[in-house]
This record gives C-alpha cells, sequence and structure tokens, in this order.
C-alpha cells in the first residue's frame, strides 16, 4: 500500500486550520475573505518552507481561487433582491478583466517584497479609513459617469488582483462617494468578486507557469489545488460562526476592529520586509 508523504499530511493540516481562521474572520468581519485567505496561506506556506521567491505570489492567486464559490453566492443572492445596478455591473466587466490581467502580468515579474509592499499599503489604508469618522466628502451625486466607472473599474481590478481580494472594500468606497444607497453598494460590489475572481484565478496559473519547480505539491501555476479544495469549503462551513459572534457587536464596533485587523496585518508584511519574517 503506498505511503502518503509526510510533507502532504503537513500540508493538509496547515491548510485546514487555514480554511477554519480564514472563513471565521471572513464571517465575523462580513468580506470575501481575501485578506484573511492570504495571511493563513502566507503563515501556512511560511511554516512549510515554501521558497520566499514564490510564496507570496501562490498565497494570492489562491486566495483569489478559494474566493470564487463564495463570489459567485454573493453575487446572485444580492441580484435576487434586486439590489444590484446591472449598468454599472456590465460597465465593470471589461475594465475589471483588463485590470486584473495586468496585475497577474505585473505579479509574474514582480518580487516578493513589492507584492508585500503593496498589500502593506493598501491594507494600512483601508485600515485606517475604516476607524476614520471623517471621510464622508463625496465625488458626485448618484450616478458616475462611465468613463469613471470604467477607471475605477479597471484601478480596482488591477490592485485587488495584486492583494488577492474581491475588490469590495474598493468597490464599496467608490459608489459610497457617489451616495449610492448601501444596500446597493454592497450588492453591485459583489460582482467585482466573481469578476476578479475568475479572472485573477486564471491569470496567476499561468504567470506562475514558469516557476513549477519552486512551487508546493498540487500547484497549477501561482494557484494551489490542495489549498483551493480545503480551505474554500472550510472558509464557507466557518463563516456562519464568524457572522453569528459578529452580530452581538454593533455596526461602528465591527467597524473599527475590521480597520484594527488590516493595521494589524500590513504590520505583519512590514515586519516581513523589514525583519525577513
Amino acid at each position: 500500500m503506498p505511503t502518503v508523504p509526510v510533507e502532504y499530511l503537513w500540508l493538509a493540516a496547515a491548510l485546514v486550520a487555514a480554511g477554519v481562521i480564514s472563513g471565521f474572520l471572513a464571517g465575523f468581519f462580513g468580506i470575501g475573505g481575501g485578506a484573511p485567505i492570504v495571511f493563513a496561506l502566507y503563515e501556512t506556506f511560511r511554516a512549510l518552507g515554501v521558497s520566499d521567491a514564490v510564496r507570496m505570489h501562490i498565497c494570492i492567486g489562491s486566495a483569489l481561487a478559494v474566493m470564487v464559490p463564495t463570489a459567485v453566492v454573493s453575487y446572485l443572492g444580492h441580484r435576487k433582491r434586486g439590489s444590484v445596478d446591472d449598468t454599472i455591473a456590465k460597465a465593470w466587466a471589461l475594465p475589471v478583466v483588463l485590470g486584473v490581467a495586468a496585475g497577474s502580468g505585473v505579479a509574474a515579474v514582480a518580487s516578493q517584497a513589492a507584492l508585500k509592499l503593496v498589500f502593506a499599503v493598501l491594507a494600512a489604508l483601508n485600515g485606517v479609513k475604516m476607524l476614520s469618522n471623517r471621510l464622508t466628502w463625496r465625488l458626485g451625486r448618484d450616478t458616475p459617469t462611465l468613463p469613471e466607472t470604467a477607471a475605477a473599474g479597471f484601478v480596482t481590478g488591477l490592485l485587488s488582483s495584486l492583494m488577492g481580494i474581491g475588490g469590495g472594500v474598493f468597490g464599496n468606497m467608490f459608489l459610497s462617494l457617489y451616495g449610492r444607497p448601501m444596500h446597493q453598494v454592497v450588492g453591485t460590489s459583489a460582482s467585482l468578486g466573481v469578476l476578479i475572481g475568475v479572472a485573477g484565478t486564471i491569470g496567476y496559473m499561468v504567470a506562475g507557469l514558469p516557476h513549477e519547480g519552486a512551487l508546493p505539491f498540487g500547484s497549477i501555476g501561482f494557484v494551489s489545488l490542495p489549498a483551493l479544495l480545503l480551505v474554500a469549503p472550510l472558509a464557507a462551513l466557518c463563516a456562519p460562526l464568524g457572522v453569528r459572534i459578529a452580530h452581538r457587536f454593533s455596526p461602528q464596533r465591527l467597524k473599527q476592529a475590521f480597520g484594527v485587523f488590516l493595521l494589524v496585518l500590513s504590520a505583519r508584511f512590514w515586519a516581513s520586509l523589514a525583519f525577513g519574517v
């Protein structure tokens, strides 16, 4: 009877833990789980000795793949309730995919340090925004123009694919600046997760093909299939627990907690850049 290599068992155990933790955090903070998944996978692959040269790349690519099922369910649920502005969602489609393609191309040549820097800076900026009650200014009223929507879609696709997130944070920020109703802001932004997740998964798979010799078992380019198969269902199962606990907190406290969490994530990657840990 063939034996399973010990490192594969450790990988499976570590990914189970990553799925539980990232799912709980995703449910607690009401997000797609991209940032918690990147964090959990980074610590998992670091403990397993995955090369520094590709570790951040495979964490981001795998996080994008893991988010796809959740993003699809979320988008369809919001659409069923009529909270998706189809005009904006359609206007986002091509620019977002182009932005993701650009981000995947950057990831193919970017260093580990560059990706960590992007993640650390953007996580810190979003964390500060979450903790601030003064950022209430607007760009306009109600409906952004087509060029504005397209530009926002491209930038969101680019930055989200470099961070391994579904784009909801950026979509929420953009639509909120035009005073859209909050339910519509959340529902329309949910469409970003589908576009970014699918396009990003394909892009990171292709971008990582030249590096397969340095990647862990079961990887297609910069996407880990074990991470996808283990983390995605566990994250979905554990998210409701996070949701239940989150409802014991006020919206303001949750927003503050998410801001602190993003700042902690940012600090973790700043420490990695400074000290190599």
